[in-house]
């Protein structure tokens, strides 16, 4: 019988040696379980296949075809990746709805002898409980906000806090996005699902009993939104904001963004847009910089001319409530080392 999991946590905590996603690899790819592995019983161009046979032709025809396509894939997997597990093994496996495709897969494998179980509903069972826990429950945990100016260092403050014992939630991490106009990473950006995923499991680790820092954002990270219930919850949460000189502060945006910055076509391309928005002259200022290769010259007008602005304006609609405003006057390790224990001192002394 198929396995109903009541809440995340209970699907998280699934006791199973192995969690095993039947679905094709581009169904794995943009969301799944945790941990799970992938062991398609049809690939990408078998399920269309399929999906085209059922429709066009006769379910019938379908069904008999892929349970060929589902039997064959499956022997392989059990010669392959699953060969040297040993009669005590215990496989959790699901698909899509928890149907035909896992249901096979787990009767061929209690047929040799290891302890199957399916999830009932699937992998659209697991997606109902990541969405109740991001878009319908409060969120568990309480949040201090990081704030500051653009180029103040704060993703670089996120792992020293965390080292110091505060619980931290790396948003942009999450998301593989630098939130700015000049914010992609290599590698791009998850799925909104996958992001959900992470984010949901991340949240259930932490102890709500203590708060979390997050870096200030907007309600959308690249491409990604953030999900009601966190952003509802950053829109309340009280403020840590640190303050830097632009001097300080362009330095530290020419190493955070050298992979961009060195780039110079992808750059000019990416600052085009703001023309509308800061004029052509401030914009072929910034072309000539680039030609130039004056790295800290463009990033202390970036800083000055657009970034500010943009968070001076943002900060009128804001109006939060600070636990602390610090200062540093450098960003470099030895000075962000600090400026880090100074933050952890406030968070660790504040009962929110």
């Amino acid at each position: 019988m198929a396995l109903t999991f009541e809440t995340l946590d209970d699907l998280l905590s699934h006791g199973f040696d192995t969690v095993i996603d039947v679905r094709s690899p581009a169904e794995f790819a943009e969301n799944h379980v945790p941990g799970a592995i992938n062991l398609p019983v049809l690939d990408n161009e078998e399920r269309a296949r399929v999906g085209t046979l059922y429709k066009q032709v006769s379910p019938f025809r379908a069904r008999k075809i892929g349970a060929a396509l589902v039997f064959r894939n499956s022997a392989a997997h059990i010669e392959g990746p699953l060969a040297d597990h040993d009669g005590g093994w215990r496989p959790l496996v699901y698909c899509w709805r928890g149907g035909q495709r896992s249901g096979s897969f787990a009767w061929m494998l209690k047929e040799i002898g290891w302890r199957s179980d399916t999830i009932k509903g699937g992998y659209k069972s697991f997606r109902k409980l990541v969405t109740r826990a991001l878009y319908s429950d409060p969120l568990p945990v309480r949040l201090i906000q990081l704030g500051g100016y653009t180029g103040t260092a704060k993703t670089a403050l996120l792992p020293r806090l965390q080292a110091l014992g505060v619980q931290v939630l790396d948003l942009e991490g999450l998301a593989g996005h630098r939130g700015s106009l000049l914010g992609g990473m290599p590698g791009g950006q998850p799925s909104q699902k996958a992001f959900e995923t992470e984010l949901a499991t991340r949240l259930l680790r932490m102890d709500p009993g203590k708060p979390v820092i997050v870096e200030a954002e907007s309600s959308k990270i690249g491409d990604i939104n953030l999900p009601p219930s966190l952003w509802d919850a950053m829109k309340s949460a009280p403020w840590v904001e640190i303050g830097a000189p632009v001097a300080a502060r362009a330095r530290y945006l020419a190493e955070a963004y050298e992979d961009v910055l060195a780039d110079a076509d992808a750059l000019r391309a990416k600052l085009a847009p703001l023309r509308f928005h800061r004029g052509h002259a401030l914009v072929d200022h910034w072309d000539a910089l680039i030609a130039e290769g004056d790295r800290l010259s463009l990033c202390v007008s970036l800083a000055q001319d657009h970034y500010d602005p943009a968070y001076r304006r943002s900060m009128r609609a804001v109006a939060p409530e600070y636990l602390a405003q610090l200062q540093s006057s450098a960003l470099d390790p030895t000075s962000l080392d600090a400026l880090a224990q100074r933050i952890a001192e406030v968070v660790q002394s504040t009962e929110i």
